[in-house]
């Protein structure tokens, strides 16, 4: 009698099992700053521990290799949930002892990374079993599963922002504390059900096999191999290029007084509106990868985007215009953010020994053009205004996306054109 496929859980909900780093990330975004002003903490010194918090969304790339040896990566993936949660408990808990605070926040926010990249790179094999059971074509179930742990990030990101406002506000910190810790954690409780492929092709060189073995030494060693990959190399150098940051989404609330928008109108466009726009922007990519893969796509979309924010000079600065630009801002973001995560699925395949690593990898490089873009941006309205800082975003935008395209279709005439003469 054969034996029955094991029971997996449906790709919307594999998707929203990388809900972990939306709720850290929640937290830090609009709680913490709250919590730690009702304490009397300078707007300028919650600015500095808001930024230190974030920054493990950076650098924490570097522990990506620790994710790939010795273990799986649905075991890292619980682990540094666990330690999210468990570290988010204790900040709020001890909120009153403001480095231990940031110390504990900013270990939380690197766990909940590091859980999110586990969680990438274990996805990443599970695409090609996924689409071979639906009938379906990997390109288009990796967009699916991109599109679904977009949502769950920016579904995290909402449900923390409102539910510790409240709860801080109306629970003792006893309750209040590993209530939130707690919700953090939640999302791995969909891990079981989500299947663990072999990491391991049986071609895989014994070094690569027997990495578990090697430890910490040779971490660095496998960010090395990477990096001799082609299709790696023009990855990062497409997600490090301006083609889809959007950086300007999050400049605007801070000039938000040139659209005559009040604090209240720009609080409510920031809370669950944005995170409702996130989500839509992210569900729209499965509709449109039925037509393009997802680089032409992510060039595509980065291209729109562009022309939206050249658009924007066209019309007048009020409050109606501020939420047209804020909502359009971010869903293009979101698109594009989710497309950017297709393609690490697509890039990484199945049964790469390195998959957490790479996924740690590109994801980081998609973060460093909405730091440096976010400079431009600011320098940039301070010296000629927004109306400078929409045509410096949106054409620089606009000319990195026209030269990717050129490069890239000029090495897929190389690559055809070598093929034919072999």
């Amino acid at each position: 009698m054969p034996a029955h496929p094991p029971r997996r859980a449906p790709v919307w909900l594999m998707g929203l099992s990388n809900a972990t780093i939306g709720l850290v990330g929640g937290f830090i975004v609009l709680p913490l700053p709250q919590m730690l002003a009702a304490q009397g903490v300078p707007e300028l010194k919650i600015a500095a521990v808001s930024a230190a918090c974030l920054s493990p969304g950076f650098w924490v790339f570097l522990l990506g290799p620790l994710l790939d040896i010795r273990f799986s990566r649905r075991w890292y993936a619980t682990l540094f949930a666990a330690l999210a949660g468990l570290c988010l408990t204790f900040a709020v808990l001890l909120r009153g002892h403001l480095l231990t605070l940031e110390v504990l926040v900013m270990i939380a926010y690197a766990a909940s990374v590091l859980s999110s990249n586990a969680l990438g790179g274990w996805l990443a094999g599970v695409i090609p079993d996924v689409a071979e059971a639906e009938r379906d074509s990997p390109n288009h179930e990796g967009a699916k599963l991109s599109a679904w742990t977009q949502v769950g990030l920016f579904l995290g990101n909402g449900l923390m922002a409102g539910l510790a406002a409240e709860g801080l506000r109306r629970l003792p910190l006893t309750a209040i504390a590993p209530l939130l810790g707690l919700l953090v954690f939640l999302p791995a409780a969909i891990f079981p059900w989500i299947p663990v492929p072999d990491s391991t092709p049986p071609d895989a060189s014994p070094a690569v096999r027997n990495r578990a073995l090697d430890g910490f030494h040779n971490l660095f060693l496998e960010l090395r191999v990477l990096l001799k990959r082609g299709d790696v190399l023009l990855t990062l150098l497409l997600f490090t290029a301006p083609t889809g940051s959007f950086a300007l989404t999050n400049q605007l609330s801070g000039v938000a007084r040139d659209f005559h928008a009040s604090d209240a109108f720009v609080g409510r466009m920031g809370g669950a509106v944005l995170s409702l726009a996130g989500a839509i922007g992210a569900l729209l990519l499965p509709i449109l990868s039925r037509r393009l893969k997802a680089l032409p796509l992510y060039l595509l979309i980065g291209t729109v985007g562009s022309l939206f924010t050249l658009a924007l000079l066209l019309l007048p600065r009020n409050p109606a215009t501020f939420a047209i630009a804020f909502l359009g801002e971010n869903i293009v973001q979101a698109l594009s953010f989710t497309a950017a995560v297709a393609i690490c699925f697509a890039t990484i395949g199945r049964a790469n020994p390195l998959a957490a690593t790479q996924f740690s990898l590109l994801t980081s490089a998609t973060v460093l053009p909405i730091l440096y873009m976010g400079v431009m941006d600011g320098r940039t309205y301070g010296s000629r205004g927004l109306t400078g800082m929409y045509l410096a975003d949106g054409s620089l935008s606009l000319a990195a996306c026209i030269l990717m395209a050129a490069l890239m279709a000029w090495l897929y005439r190389h690559s055809t054109a070598s093929n034919t003469a072999s």
